[in-house]
C-alpha cells in the first residue's frame, strides 16, 4: 500500500482468520467488510475438523464474523463480474474452479468497486480490474 488509509474494503476469508494476528492494522481498511462467500467458508470450518478445541475456535470465529459484519451478497452484478474474473484466470492458464470461492470474492469486490485486502495475494493474481491490496501474512 502507499500509506494512504482506505476507508472501506473487503477482507478475504484467510485474512479474516488471521485478523487478530496481523501486525500492522494500518494495512487493513478502517471499515473492513466481508462477503457472503467468506461467511459460507467460515461456516464449513467447524464441520470439517475432528479436533474439539479447533472446532470451538472455528465456531467462535464464525459467530464473531456473523456478529461483526453484514456481508456483501453475491448478486447479479457480482455474477457478471465473475464471468470476467473466470475469463481472466483462464487466460492466465489458471483454473477458476480450483479457486472458485476466491474468484467469487474478487467478483463481489469488483462489482462493488471496493479494494480487496488479502494475506494471500497470489490467490488473486491475474484478475483484471481487481484493486488488490496485499497484507503482510503474520507468519511471513
Amino acid at each position: 500500500m502507499d500509506g494512504t488509509e482506505v476507508a472501506r474494503g473487503i477482507v478475504d476469508t484467510n485474512t479474516i482468520i488471521l485478523f487478530e494476528r496481523i501486525a500492522d492494522p494500518t494495512s487493513l481498511p478502517s471499515e473492513p467488510m466481508i462477503t457472503a462467500i467468506t461467511l459460507a467458508e467460515l461456516s464449513v470450518g467447524p464441520l470439517v475438523t475432528e479436533d474439539p478445541t479447533e472446532r470451538a475456535l472455528r465456531q467462535m470465529r464464525l459467530q464473531q464474523a456473523e456478529a461483526d459484519f453484514d456481508p456483501l451478497v453475491f448478486d447479479a452484478a457480482s455474477a457478471r463480474a465473475f464471468g470476467r474474473v473466470a475469463s481472466a484466470l483462464r487466460a492466465a492458464g489458471r483454473k477458476p474452479q480450483a479457486r472458485a470461492f476466491d474468484a467469487m470474492i474478487a467478483a463481489v469486490a469488483i462489482a462493488n468497486d471496493l479494494p480487496l485486502f488479502t494475506c494471500n495475494p497470489a490467490d488473486f493474481g491475474d484478475i483484471e480490474g481487481l484493486d488488490l491490496r496485499p497484507v503482510t501474512h503474520p507468519d511471513a
